[in-house]
């Protein structure tokens, strides 16, 4: 099997990446943090010194990182993507960003004859660990057939949408829905207990009616016990509010619903809650019925 670079082991990268080398592929891996590469080389995994070494070693190479300002970096500063990018090479960017990015570094890309593919995902922590994330591609259509077997390790389905900025696009739309529903949640929990009832069986009723889903089921009973873990970080979900938004300023589309969201995660972010999990937006509620 040859030998596929990743780019960025934080909480998703290194998940994904462990889940490709246990089911037997062959990785060459890059963290700015050199020492998170450390687990995935005690599984096998070799280490690149440079986005470019990685890029240079291998057919394609998969990129998982954290915002639109990395996801540049790592392909334009000196050592980067761009400068091992040949006809033959490959660069899937599996990195949440807007279209623009996407399309700026596909253009950058494919003007040095290499191929490109955005290919962000839809899942966290635990789905990225089970290989349960849904991948959303946009791009190459060659590059995404050979990519499909890695794919199909790191998620339970993958989507081509079409010309490259569409997997973006798509990726805001869903993680703006995300958002709004997690506000909503929050402040149901905590009109609950405030109401005298009990979370716990809000729960409960939630989950058996029309609105039930896997993320009021999974982080509730979290939430109400005030642990938030990260699985997706706030910053990263505001981050994608905040972009989201944008998207709908670009199609004159009213979002009143989600600027509010996008609001209270810039709250909790004041307040230094941006390096947990999403789900404490959930003290932004907290903190205002305390204050009252």
């Amino acid at each position: 099997m040859e030998e596929v670079g990743f780019l960025g082991l934080g909480i998703m990268g290194k998940a994904m990446a462990t889940n490709l080398i246990r089911n037997g592929f062959k990785l060459t891996v890059w963290n700015r943090t050199l020492s998170k590469c450390d687990e995935l080389v005690e599984l096998g995994a070799s280490i690149g010194e440079s986005p470019a070494a990685v890029v240079k070693k291998c057919k394609y190479t998969i990129a998982m990182l954290s915002d639109p300002s990395v996801a540049l970096s790592v392909v334009f500063d000196k050592d980067g993507v761009l400068e091992q990018i040949f006809p033959g090479k490959g660069y899937v960017d599996m990195s949440t960003v807007d279209a623009y990015t996407s399309s700026k570094i596909s253009e950058a890309i494919t003007s040095k004859g290499g191929s490109f593919l955005e290919a962000p995902v839809s899942g966290s922590k635990k789905p990225a660990e089970d290989g349960q994330l849904v991948i959303l591609a946009a791009g190459e259509k060659a590059l995404y057939d050979e990519a499909t077997p890695a794919f199909d390790i790191m998620g339970k389905k993958s989507f081509f949408l079409g010309q490259v900025g569409n997997g973006a696009k798509m990726k805001l739309v869903v993680n703006m829905i995300m958002g709004s529903m997690m506000n909503a949640f929050s402040e149901g929990l905590v009109l609950a207990d405030r109401s005298g009832l009990d979370p716990h069986t809000l729960l409960d009723v939630l989950d058996l009616g029309g609105i039930a889903n896997p993320m009021f089921k999974l982080k509730g009973p979290t939430m109400i016990q005030n642990s938030y873990s990260p699985a997706f970080p706030l910053k990263h979900q505001q981050k994608d509010m905040r972009l989201a938004l944008a998207l709908g300023d670009e199609n004159a589309v009213s979002m009143p619903v989600a600027a509010a969201a996008n609001e209270a995660f810039k709250k909790a972010r004041s307040l230094g809650l941006g390096d947990l999990d999403f789900s404490a937006v959930h003290e932004t509620v907290k903190t205002l019925k305390n204050s009252s």
